[in-house]
């Protein structure tokens, strides 16, 4: 049966059980949307385009679904670009689809014409530029395969205008034939074997778990581990919730802004057994003294990564899921209480110099209003964040005791990606809880969204800490550069106003009283609701590892009494 380009687009679209689009018009790619009518695909209108890649993304992250955007020729597509590169970075399963103009007019500079596969390649882990209807079938089930396999990433589809009006001859490709791409998934026997012999030697061993162990769903082997071995468990920014955060053997988060005892766990540590991780320089600091006495296991599907920042022991590659499902039972059962007991000091140490140790001085600080979200909640909310101080206050403080729950972006610190992400989010589960943490900085990247989210209905709670600073870079100019805030001092709407223009109900908070009901007031009411936290404008976040320092080298927040 014969069909147009656009039309095998949405076939085969329905085949991967894709039931939600995020995107953006445009004469490049109108064919398509004309023929998405015919579908049942439910279509997002995003404000930006950037949005659309970030709700793809946070949609992906939070279902484990591949998450589709879609955009026009020219700006349309290169407004992806940041949402595709975040993407790359946390290894989310997206494939975005750009019109493009018709093949002959190809580098005549056409309006609207721009190689964005070209712009595309090295934040992609493929791109294809479809020129012909016959090829848009075996594209499109390539593409989802390749976004979803092995480790996941972003895929751009680039569809030539001609292509999407050509009729062809339409068959679904059941068999997929990418004779050079084959992910690993087991490692070699003889490997597991070296692995287990360190294992056995270990006495203050380490489990270093990275957002591997949620993309591999292998949350459930990384207990069987640390249970079995009772190694304690520290967790990448992105892999938190792959134990639970009130599992005993929990670390919490690592690296620049992690827990003080899991950094010094780490730097004390004789082994690591690093699962789905990429030794990131956040985690680590200062390459050349990290972990000095430990030997290390690297669990990791993607052979590049493997060392690439850290030389390691023991590789194995392989999906880690079927690794570790491999390896537990090869291995004793362990007892490392004098270990266990040595980081339980380090714990009490820091309970003395958290802020919810503080004594009420009548100011609102982001991390109380953050466990107050938590506890009211239950901890069992999806929480999206954009990228800042509130982003490491709401790892911090907001405990993850299950997967998936913590939308963020990791590697590229991506700026105004909560809010977008947080509606993508919102459709992947419709049935659970969802609120946005962000700053007045980062929400206001792309609080256009807003007006999606009114749109679609979408309910989603938003808590604005608004500390009239890009906070984050303000503490460093605190820290490093003599408290000169050059560029950082920052104004910015009325959020109440502006939520109730968009037909939002809303709030402000500046008392320490007023937190708990204002989270209430945003539960109890239907649809989107924004509630301004006004918070402390020169508090930090603590710990801190300083750019390049030893892991343990961390700026401590001072014991108040």
């Amino acid at each position: 049966m014969k069909k147009t380009g656009a039309e095998i687009l949405w076939e085969c679209l329905v085949r991967e059980g894709v039931e939600v689009v995020f995107g953006y018009p445009g004469g490049a790619i109108m064919p398509v949307y004309d023929a998405m009518l015919e579908y049942p695909v439910h279509h997002v209108l995003v404000r930006h385009e950037q949005g659309a890649a970030h709700m793809a993304d946070g949609y992906a992250r939070a279902s484990g679904k591949v998450g589709v955007a879609m955009a026009t020729s020219g700006p349309g597509a290169t407004n992806l670009v940041t949402g595709i590169a975040t993407a790359m970075m946390d290894s989310s399963p997206i494939v975005c689809i750009t019109g493009q103009v018709p093949v002959h007019l190809i580098g005549g500079d056409a309006f609207q014409e721009t190689d964005v596969t070209g712009i595309t390649l090295p934040i992609t882990k493929h791109n294809y530029l479809i020129t012909s209807a016959d090829q848009v079938a075996r594209v499109v089930r390539e593409a989802f395969h390749i976004a979803r396999s092995g480790r996941p990433g972003p895929v751009l589809i680039d569809f030539c205008k001609n292509a999407q009006i050509e009729e062809t001859e339409f068959e679904y490709p059941e068999e997929i034939e990418l004779p050079g791409y084959r992910p690993p998934t087991r490692a070699p026997r003889a490997d597991l074997e070296k692995a287990v012999r360190l294992i056995e030697e270990a006495e203050r061993p380490v489990i270093l778990a990275g957002h591997g162990v949620l993309m591999s769903g292998a949350m459930e082997e990384l207990k069987m581990l640390a249970v079995k071995t009772q190694t304690p468990v520290a967790m990448t920014l992105l892999g938190l919730g792959a134990l639970p955060a009130s599992h005993p053997l929990s670390l919490g988060m690592m690296g620049m802004h992690g827990e003080a005892y899991a950094n010094n766990a780490i730097q004390n540590a004789d082994l690591l057994i690093a699962l789905g991780m990429r030794f990131d320089d956040r985690v680590t600091g200062n390459l050349r003294t990290y972990a000095p006495r430990a030997r290390k296991i690297h669990v990791e599907i993607d052979p590049s990564e493997v060392h690439k920042n850290v030389v390691v022991d023991v590789p194995l590659i392989g999906d880690l899921k079927t690794v570790l499902t491999d390896l537990i039972p090869m291995l004793d059962e362990y007892e490392h209480e004098e270990w266990l007991a040595q980081i339980d000091e380090w714990k009490q140490e820091t309970e003395q110099r958290s802020i919810m140790a503080w004594p009420d001085d009548g100011k609102l600080y982001t991390a109380h209003a953050i466990r107050a979200l938590w506890e009211v909640t239950g901890g069992d909310s999806i929480v999206a964040t954009g990228v800042g101080q509130h982003q490491m206050w709401a790892a911090q403080y907001y405990h993850f005791d299950h997967p998936y729950r913590l939308i963020t972006s990791g590697g590229a610190g991506t700026m105004g990606f909560g809010l977008p992400a947080a509606i993508g989010a919102w459709f992947a589960h419709k049935d659970k809880e969802v609120w946005l943490v962000d700053g007045d900085g980062s929400f206001q990247m792309t609080q256009a969204e807003l007006s999606t989210a009114v749109q679609e209905g979408a309910n989603i709670k938003i808590a604005i800490m608004n500390n009239h600073f890009l906070g984050m870079v303000r503490q460093w100019q605190e820290f490093f550069f003599d408290k000169r805030y050059a560029a950082t001092p920052l104004t910015g709407p009325d959020f109440v106003k502006l939520a109730e223009a968009h037909g939002i109900p809303a709030r402000r908070v500046t008392k320490p009283e007023d937190v708990r009901g204002a989270i209430s007031f945003a539960q109890e009411t239907p649809g989107p609701v924004l509630v301004e936290f006004v918070v402390e404008k020169e508090e930090a976040v603590y710990p801190m590892v300083p750019s390049g320092a030893d892991l343990d080298a961390m700026i401590r927040r001072p014991i108040r009494k």
